[in-house]
C-alpha cells in the first residue's frame, strides 16, 4: 500500500469512521489488551525488561498511554499527526534502562506492538463500512498516523536514552553511583548486571565502610585511608564510590575489617584528617546493603560527637545508635540521669566508664587506669556525690548515659 502523506486533509466520511474506529479501541476487549501486551514482551530487546518486574509494568503503562494518546488525538483530529507525548513517567523509565545498561534496542516492544495493533485496527476497519474506497482512504490514512506516531516516539526515546547512556559513560563513578543506588534501593536489578556495573561481586561477605574527611584533608588522603585499612585487613579488592567532595563509600569483600582496635588505631594516626565509620559484617546482597546503613548510621555519631574518636565500629555504638536518633530526647536522659557528674572532671568520668567495663569490680578498674586502689575508690565516690540517684542503685542508666555523653549529648 501506497504510503499516504501524514496530514492530508481527510473528508469528512473517512473522518467519521476514525472517530467510530477510536470508540472501538476505546471500548476494546481485554483479551486484545493481552495480546498487545504479550507481543510487546516478544520483542528482541525486551527479553530483560520482562525479567524485572518494575521495569516491565511501567513499560507496558507506557504502552497503553501511547494508544490512548494516539485515540484521543485522532477522536479530535482525525487523520493527524500525532505528536510524542514523553511523560515523566517515560522519562523516568528511559533513565533506569540507561541505568541498568540498555540501550535503544530495549525499546522494541513499540515496534512488536505497533504490528498487532495494526492487525487488530484492521479487523474493526473492516467492520465499519462495505465501501472500498472509503476503506481503503481509512487503511492508507490510519497506517500512516500509526506509523508516523511510533516512528517519532521510538526515536524521541531513543535519544532520551543514548544522552543518558552517554552521561553515564562520561563518568565512571557516575555509573557506579547510580548501579549502587540500585542495589541499596533494593531495586530488582539482575546480579550479574549489578555485577557488571560495579566490577564487584554481590554474594559472599562484604563490611561497609564510610571515609569522611576534615574540611582541610586532601581526597587523596581519603584513597591512602582506604588502602591501609585494606592493607591492615589482608584485603586486595574493594568497591568505592565517591560520595562527595570528601566522603568515600567504601565496600571489602571480607568479614574482617583491620583485625583488631590495635589496627585500626594505628591507621587512625596515620591519617589523622580521616574519620571511619564501620558496618557490622553482611552475606550477599542484603548484607551490602545493611552494611552500608549502619556504617552510615555511625558516620552519623562521628560527625556529632564530642568525642575525639576517628574511627568507630557499628558494633560498638549500637545502643547509642538506638537511642540517640532523638538528640533532644537523648540530651535530656543525659541530664536527668548524670545531674552534675555530666561536667565532672575527666579523669572521674573515665574512672567509672572503665569501672562499669571492668564488671563493676574496683581491683580490675584500678589495674586497668594502673592507678591505686583507693584512688579508684576516691573517684567513684566523687561520682556518687554528684549524680541524682546513687550510682549503684542506677548503674544501667548510668552507663547508657555515659555511652551517649561521649557520642551525641
Amino acid at each position: 500500500m501506497e504510503q499516504f502523506p501524514v496530514d492530508t486533509p481527510v473528508n469528512d466520511a473517512v473522518a467519521e469512521l476514525i472517530r467510530a474506529g477510536v470508540r472501538a479501541v476505546i471500548d476494546a476487549p481485554p483479551e486484545w489488551i493481552d495480546e498487545l501486551n504479550a507481543a510487546a514482551l516478544s520483542g528482541a530487546g525486551m527479553q530483560p525488561v520482562a525479567g524485572d518486574s518494575q521495569l516491565l509494568e511501567v513499560a507496558l503503562r507506557i504502552n497503553a498511554g501511547n494508544l490512548s494518546h494516539w485515540a484521543a488525538v485522532n477522536m479530535v483530529e482525525p487523520g493527524a499527526r500525532v505528536p510524542v507525548a514523553i511523560t515523566e513517567e517515560a522519562r523516568a523509565y528511559i533513565r533506569d534502562l540507561a541505568r541498568r545498561g540498555f540501550d535503544s534496542g530495549s525499546l522494541d516492544s513499540f515496534r512488536t506492538a505497533q504490528n498487532v495493533a495494526w492487525r487488530l485496527w484492521m479487523q474493526i476497519c473492516f467492520g465499519l463500512t462495505d465501501d472500498p474506497v472509503l476503506l481503503r482512504e481509512l487503511l492508507e490514512v490510519t497506517s500512516a498516523s500509526i506509523t508516523q506516531f511510533i516512528d517519532d516516539t521510538v526515536r524521541a526515546l531513543a535519544e532520551l536514552i543514548e544522552t543518558a547512556r552517554a552521561e553515564l559513560a562520561a563518568d565512571t563513578h557516575a555509573q557506579r553511583r547510580a548501579a549502587v543506588a540500585l542495589v541499596l534501593e533494593g531495586a530488582p536489578i539482575a546480579k550479574d548486571r549489578a555485577e557488571r556495573q560495579l566490577r564487584y561481586r554481590l554474594d559472599g561477605p562484604h563490611t561497609a565502610m564510610v571515609l569522611i574527611g576534615d574540611p582541610s584533608t586532601p581526597p587523596e588522603e581519603l584513597e591512602a585511608t582506604c588502602e591501609s585499612i585494606m592493607e591492615a585487613s589482608g584485603v586486595t579488592r574493594r568497591l568505592v564510590v565517591v560520595s562527595g567532595a570528601s566522603e568515600l563509600w567504601v565496600w571489602l569483600p571480607t568479614a574482617e575489617v583491620a583485625l583488631g582496635e590495635a589496627s585500626l588505631g594505628e591507621v587512625a594516626s596515620r591519617h589523622p584528617g580521616v574519620r571511619v565509620a564501620i558496618g557490622s559484617a553482611g552475606e550477599d546482597r542484603d548484607g551490602f546493603r545493611t552494611s552500608h546503613f549502619q556504617a552510615l548510621a555511625v558516620r552519623r555519631l562521628l560527625r556529632r560527637s564530642r568525642s575525639s574518636r576517628r574511627v568507630a565500629r557499628y558494633e560498638q555504638v549500637r545502643l547509642v545508635v538506638l537511642l540517640g536518633e532523638d538528640p533532644a530526647a537523648a540530651d535530656e536522659f543525659v541530664a536527668s540521669t548524670l545531674g552534675e557528674l555530666r561536667a565532672a572532671d575527666e579523669q572521674v568520668l573515665a574512672c567509672v566508664r572503665e569501672w562499669f567495663a571492668s564488671g563493676c569490680r574496683v581491683s580490675e578498674t584500678a589495674s586497668a587506669l594502673f592507678t591505686h586502689r583507693n584512688t579508684v575508690l576516691r573517684r567513684l565516690a566523687r561520682a556518687d556525690s554528684l549524680l541524682p540517684t546513687p550510682l549503684r542503685e542506677n548503674a544501667v542508666h548510668v552507663a547508657v548515659a555515659l555511652e551517649l555523653l561521649d557520642w551525641v549529648a
